[in-house]
């Protein structure tokens, strides 16, 4: 696999989730666009939203995807919800959309084993209603942006991958 696989979707959909599992079954890297935002900042997303606002954030997105196009090949990337909006979307890599409900992604986040953990990672999630109207003004806009789109809903994590996989025609390599 020489080009990028690019995860995009709302947050909470599960695009680490899904590119842990895809890395591992077809044996290649995965690397997280807010994993490296926080490493490069030394800290956690919430306090970068909170001591520097959204704006540098999002400016942080857009040096990641510039380092994104500049230096990794063959990766897959999941990133965090806003990402799609970079200005070189399109030459990280191909642009696979994981699509469901605002309804299924909430449910998803609630019910999840660490639930708390995981909402306390998406500051734009705190309040429900304003994350559903980020929702519908986002949805129209990733389906844009997509090469492909995966609904996730009610699939498991081995039928979504194989889903990838073959979308973006990529084989298991067998070591």
């Amino acid at each position: 696999m020489k080009k990028n696989i690019v995860l995009i979707g709302f947050m909470g959909i599960g695009k680490g989730t899904t590119a842990r599992a895809f890395a591992k079954k077809y044996d290649i890297y995965n690397i997280d666009t807010d994993d490296l935002i926080e490493s490069k900042e030394n800290k956690e997303i919430t306090k970068i939203f909170e001591k520097k606002g959204e704006a540098y954030f999002r400016s942080k997105e857009q040096e990641t995807a510039d380092w994104i196009v500049k230096c990794v090949r063959g990766t897959l990337i999941s990133c965090g919800g806003g990402f799609y909006k970079v200005n070189n979307l399109k030459e990280t890599g191909t642009v696979v959309l994981l699509h469901a409900s605002f309804d299924w992604i909430s449910h998803r986040l609630k019910n999840s084993k660490n639930a708390e953990a995981k909402l306390a990672k998406r500051p734009l999630f705190f309040d429900e209603e304003k994350a559903r109207g980020l929702y519908k003004e986002r949805e129209s806009q990733y389906l844009q942006v997509a090469d492909i789109v995966i609904s996730v809903e009610n699939k498991t994590i081995k039928e979504i991958i194989k889903e990838i996989a073959k979308s973006c025609d990529v084989k298991k390599r067998h070591i």
